[in-house]
């Protein structure tokens, strides 16, 4: 059996989440990004108790096939944006339509419809947001830093963090307070907004 969880998106959450389970009882097989798989099937008085604690930590079991389809969605990218080793030199549409085993204009309008945005736009706050972590860090230098997010230029980079943040990356670099959203924030991005 195989559960989802909304706003689960990193491995601190993902321990949380192991920590309700084994106060309940629970048996898991895995806990993965926005998802459980359970030993066995759970009792309906069981998965209103673990409704309950996630609810508690700031999570949410989802059960709408729409909501969860939007939850593996965010999931995917968070992992390919925040988690990945390599440049991000991937097709989002293409990766996302073939892991989650939909067209991606149907996982395109279910993402929007649900989520009040386009996958494009979360995709780019996400980006920007690792961009700000990468800045953060400095260790990597801005060239680095667009090769690496898999944008085609540093100009096309700084441009794309201005409209984002407001900031250009030297300035934003050059601020003692780092902005940076926890990635279950990054829903109210302001790049999220439809214009």
């Amino acid at each position: 059996m195989t559960l989802h969880i909304k706003y689960m998106v990193s491995v601190r959450c993902k321990m949380i989440v192991k920590s309700v389970l084994k106060k309940l009882r629970l048996h898991y097989v895995h806990v993965g990004l926005g998802d459980i798989e359970m030993a066995a099937d759970i009792s309906m008085e069981q998965r209103e108790e673990l409704k309950s604690a996630l609810q508690k930590c700031g999570l949410e079991l989802l059960e709408d096939k729409k909501s969860i389809l939007v939850e593996k969605i965010k999931n995917e990218i968070v992992e390919m944006v925040h988690y990945s080793e390599t440049p991000l030199t991937i097709n989002f549409s293409a990766v996302l339509a073939q892991k989650l085993h939909y067209h991606y204009t149907y996982l395109s309008n279910v993402f929007s419809e649900v989520a009040g945005t386009t996958i494009e736009r979360f995709v780019i706050a996400h980006k920007i947001e690792r961009v700000k972590q990468l800045i953060s860090y400095d260790e990597l230098n801005m060239t680095e830093i667009a090769i690496l997010m898999n944008y085609s230029s540093v100009a096309h980079l700084c441009n794309q963090f201005k409209k984002a943040t407001g900031l250009t990356p030297s300035d934003f670099k050059k601020l003692h307070y780092k902005c940076l959203y926890g990635l279950d924030e990054i829903n109210n991005y302001p790049e999220l907004s439809q214009n």
